[in-house]
């Protein structure tokens, strides 16, 4: 198991543009997503985060670098796992039910809630268009044909409706981070902490 302790930052308020939060992010710790689940192909796109938390949101980058950057899913809670995706998963203090939060290159999100990965309810529409979403991506691919690309969120704690987490100072939570793309020419499936499953399922305690 691993563990992560979460800076507090307490210079960006609910003012702050979503430009700052992605610049104060460049400058924080990054965390890699490099557990390579359940494929032999040997292809890995090069996947890191950095998280921090404010008064009101969490605040979450990732920065990725890949082949495929497909971005087909526009609306909210569209199936976004199948293009070029990231993902995040958090339970708070003792919850047995998690949300799930799933976002495409671009920060279509799809949300979710519940006890497991066949008993889930999709947020609402009116929560979930509350998370602020920056996304970068470069012009031109590397020496190796990849792009770079960036997604820079800003959660609300208004959005975790089933708990009271305000603020989140001394909070407890179990989490995973995620980077897949179910329906790209080289699918694939990272995580930060490991996964034990013979099959691919991000949706395990």
């Amino acid at each position: 198991m691993k563990y992560l302790r979460v800076p507090y930052c307490s210079n960006i308020a609910a003012a702050t543009a979503i430009t700052d939060v992605s610049f104060f992010l460049n400058g924080a710790t990054r965390h890699s997503i490099d557990n390579l689940l359940w494929t032999n192909s040997g292809y890995q796109p090069n996947v890191s985060f950095a998280i921090a938390y404010s008064g009101d949101s969490i605040l979450l980058k990732y920065f990725v670098t890949e082949k495929y950057i497909t971005a087909v899913y526009h609306e909210i809670n569209d199936p976004v796992f199948e293009d070029t995706c990231v993902e995040f998963f958090i339970a708070l203090g003792d919850d047995k039910n998690y949300y799930n939060l799933e976002f495409n290159r671009i920060g279509t999100p799809l949300v979710g809630y519940g006890p497991g990965k066949h008993d889930r309810a999709h947020l609402q529409k009116s929560a979930i268009c509350q998370i602020e979403s920056l996304s970068k991506t470069a012009s031109q691919p590397d020496a190796a044909g990849h792009i770079a690309w960036e997604l820079t969120l800003r959660i609300p704690l208004s959005l975790f409706v089933y708990n009271n987490i305000n603020p989140l100072t001394d909070s407890i939570a179990r989490v995973n981070f995620f980077k897949c793309g179910d329906n790209l020419p080289e699918p694939h499936f990272l995580s930060w902490s490991a996964i034990d499953s013979p099959k691919p399922n991000f949706h395990l305690p």
